[in-house]
């Protein structure tokens, strides 16, 4: 049985992959899970799969559940927890879905232990994607992608020389504001942005979907997993979200990944490589769809995909600055701080003024961090005065 720890367990993703853990119990163990301060669903989880280890990253939210909890699992608190569920020793994979840059350290950490990584969290390639892979290799772990579109990716390589790859085509839906100019999305509200045309997701990752941010993020993401140029790397809006991504070959093939819009099967797929397991997901069923349809992004109303490509080009912690900057204006927006037009401002400014580091370490990387969410804070003042 492989012995998997969840960091994220009571998000979109952990909660996804927790019952593609149920349905094959007689494949999956679980050592630990770790949430940020929803004890009430952790306990659940608690009582159901009997972790060795529980980590709750709130301290307020741990203290009452170590008062109240009474069975065998070890309850742990704070980052110090965290990174003793990530590197716990009877683990075999961890998957990483936490949300933002609070995943980076528990990665580290658990490549370091030598724990094979399923990557929901993008945002560690994208602060440090190259410190990242190069411990994984170091240290000799395997890191299989967890979002739809890079397990396309990866699916579609299996077998293959990735040398022969021309382009990497990332799908994106377009989000619930496709086709809108910047005028049409100048009010749009939080409830607005929160409802995706395809996929059931996070508050966050769904406002980054909406801003087309998440889809930069990926592109970040699949420099790193996969070792192509960005200038390799496009991206095409599909609206149906059938085709998940697609890889053109340099004798000008191209071969794409389809199934319906559903987390469980990327999940499982991680989980499970190289093996292919048996599922109850609902199928793709090729005649009841009548048209598979694609487009180029919209860069001018939607300009995040462009910041993005910049921050990956300038590179060093130019893409930690792009992400943090954005964490920052999406939960100012989420808190009805700013609009959302005013997300991009704030990625904006803050990368402008952001000192570049050519080659950081991950101390470097922290700092930079810690920089850009005081520098986004500022601009997400100064825009509330205006």
């Amino acid at each position: 049985m492989k012995q998997i720890a969840i960091l994220g367990s009571t998000g979109s993703i952990g909660t996804q992959a927790l019952t593609v853990i149920a349905a094959n119990a007689d494949r999956y163990n679980i050592t630990a899970l770790a949430a940020y301060q929803n004890e009430k669903l952790l306990a659940e989880q608690i009582e159901y799969f009997k972790p060795n280890i529980a980590v709750l990253i709130d301290k307020l939210a741990a203290d009452r559940m170590v008062n109240t909890y009474r069975g065998k699992t070890k309850i742990l608190v704070g980052e110090e927890g965290l990174l003793e569920a990530a590197t716990f020793y009877q683990t075999d994979t961890v998957l990483t879905s936490l949300v933002g840059f609070a995943g980076l350290k528990p990665t580290v950490a658990a490549i370091k232990a030598k724990k094979n990584i399923a990557l929901a969290n993008k945002e560690t390639l994208v602060a440090a994607g190259e410190l990242v892979m190069s411990l994984a290799k170091e240290y000799n772990v395997s890191i299989s992608p967890v979002d739809s579109e890079h397990s396309a990716v990866f699916q579609c390589l299996n077998g293959e020389n990735k040398q022969q790859i021309n382009r990497i085509i990332l799908t994106a839906s377009g989000g619930p504001f496709r086709g809108r100019t910047i005028e049409e999305m100048r009010n749009v509200t939080i409830d607005d942005c929160l409802k995706h045309p395809n996929w059931s997701m996070g508050r966050k990752i769904t406002i980054d979907s909406a801003t087309l941010v998440n889809k930069g993020l990926e592109v970040i993401e699949a420099k790193w997993l996969f070792g192509v140029d960005y200038d390799n790397i496009d991206v095409c809006v599909h609206p149906q979200s059938i085709i998940h991504s697609m890889i053109e070959f340099i004798d000008g093939s191209i071969m794409a990944q389809l199934g319906m819009p559903d987390m469980r099967l990327p999940i499982q797929y991680a989980l499970s490589y190289p093996e292919r397991l048996p599922s109850k997901f609902p199928r793709l069923d090729l005649t009841t769809l009548s048209a598979l349809t694609f487009a180029e992004p919209d860069t001018v109303n939607f300009p995040a995909l462009k910041l993005a490509y910049s921050a990956g080009k300038v590179g060093g912690t130019m893409p930690c600055i792009f992400n943090a900057a954005n964490e920052v204006a999406v939960y100012a927006f989420l808190n009805g701080e700013i609009g959302f037009l005013d997300i991009i401002q704030v990625i904006r400014y803050t990368m402008e003024k952001h000192t570049l580091i050519t080659n950081p370490d991950l101390e470097q990387i922290d700092a930079a961090d810690a920089w850009a969410r005081q520098a986004a804070l500022q601009v997400v003042n100064d825009l509330k005065k205006w």
